[in-house]
Formats: structure tokens, C-alpha cells, sequence
């Protein structure tokens, strides 16, 4: 006959352990140190912080201005990420074809959410998705990355009316207007240009932090680096703002 005195310890124990993996137990999440070229999974970006997602991309960049870019099984990260994605970064770029975030940092499948939209404007579709990166996801670090020499930018120190196209450079507008720059206010002034540039970077994460009190309040309790950089068209060197 089975000892009663055995059978209730073995209950208390059973029960016990049952309350430390409940739902109010906090979850702890197991850190992988980060490496270079590595798979970015859960665990993965559990150990990067916002200033660890920068240095990263600044890295990334260094090995793109020097050709020397990671080699990349892009088959096994297919595979590894088929089922879930934990970027370490979100880059909003412009659609600008020499401009894509994963080459000019030197990333890869699951590394970054990219968002592409001429001038690197921001708009409310845009920003749920930040909101999704960072407060869903658990991405870090939120970059708005310009260009020297964009079309955009362009196009809005010019004035230029364009079907669809004129309601977006209208977003460019309050950089034309701040920019201080002496001489032609156009997009042949090459020093007028680059400040309104600049200036729209700027605008753009200054617009992130006051539209949105979700990604304004991450930023407040340090989980989230909302930073602009403008990526050097002639160098392939992106400059941090």
C-alpha cells in the first residue's frame, strides 16, 4: 500500500511548481548573445538595445563602404525565419533605388523592417506600423534614413504638381520653408537642397514622437531610439543626426 504521507508531499510539490508556471509568473526570456551575420530571433533581439541596434547598422555600413559585406546562407534564413520575425532595427527610407536599407547597412532576411516611401515622409499608415515593430514585435530602434541628391526633395523645393504625387511633396513643405540656405530656392541650389534634406529628417521623427504616444511613450522608458541619418549617395556613407 502506497505511503499516504508520500502521495500528499508529491501533491504539494506538483502544485507548487504548477503556481510558479502560471500566467502570473513573470516569463523570463532566454538572451542569445549577438553576432554578426546571425539569425535574429526572439532570444536574439531579447540582448540588443536601442544603442546596440545602432551600432550594429553603424557596423553594417562600415562594411558596406569598405566591400566587405557578410556572407550569408540566404536559404537557411529563409528556413529559420519562416515562422516568425524579430528585426533589430525599423529603417523608413525613401523608395529611391540606391537608398534600400538592407545593402547600405549590410543586413539581411529578418534583420530589419523597412518601409519605402519617396522623401521618407511620415503618414498614419506608416506609423501603425512603427507601432507594430516596436510595441508588438519588440523592435529597438526606429531610424528615418534621407539621401543626398533625392528627387523628392527635389520636387518639393521646386514646387512640382504632380497627380498623387503633390500631396506628397506638400508633406516636404515645412522643411522648404524652415531652410535658411542664401541664394535660388530651388532644386539647383545644391546647398538649399541638402538642408532641406536634412531639415526633413528631422521633421519626420519629430512628427514619429508627436503622433504617436504609443512609440513617444517606448521612447520615455528607454525600450525604443527614435534617430534620423541621411545615407551619402556619393560615399555609400550613412551620417547619424
Amino acid at each position: 500500500m502506497k505511503n499516504p504521507f508520500i502521495i500528499l508531499a508529491a501533491t504539494a510539490l506538483i502544485s507548487s511548481s504548477a503556481v510558479l508556471a502560471s500566467d502570473d509568473s513573470p516569463a523570463v526570456t532566454k538572451v542569445t548573445p549577438y553576432k554578426p551575420g546571425i539569425t535574429m530571433t526572439k532570444s536574439v533581439q531579447a540582448g540588443i538595445s536601442p544603442d546596440d541596434a545602432m551600432n550594429i547598422l553603424k557596423a553594417g555600413n562600415e562594411r558596406f563602404v569598405s566591400g566587405k559585406p557578410l556572407s550569408r546562407n540566404q536559404k537557411t534564413l529563409v528556413t529559420q525565419t519562416a515562422l516568425g520575425q524579430y528585426p533589430l532595427a525599423h529603417v523608413i527610407a525613401c523608395m529611391d533605388s540606391r537608398s534600400g536599407p538592407e545593402v547600405v547597412f549590410d543586413m539581411s532576411t529578418g534583420d530589419i523592417f523597412s518601409n519605402r516611401v519617396a522623401g521618407n515622409v511620415i503618414n498614419d499608415d506608416i506609423l501603425g506600423g512603427l507601432e507594430y515593430g516596436s510595441k508588438v514585435v519588440g523592435t529597438p530602434l526606429i531610424v528615418v534614413l534621407g539621401h543626398t541628391s533625392c528627387g523628392a526633395i527635389k520636387g518639393a523645393c521646386d514646387g512640382v504638381k504632380l497627380g498623387n504625387l503633390t500631396q506628397l511633396l506638400e508633406k516636404i513643405q515645412p522643411a522648404v520653408q524652415m531652410s535658411k540656405t542664401p541664394g535660388e530656392r530651388n532644386g539647383k541650389n545644391y546647398k538649399f537642397v541638402n538642408e532641406v534634406t536634412e531639415l526633413n529628417i528631422d521633421d519626420s521623427v519629430n512628427e514619429i514622437r508627436t503622433k504617436s504616444p504609443i512609440l513617444a511613450d517606448l521612447e520615455k522608458q528607454g525600450k525604443v531610439k527614435i534617430v534620423g541619418a541621411l545615407y551619402d549617395t556619393s560615399t555609400g556613407r550613412v551620417s547619424w543626426r
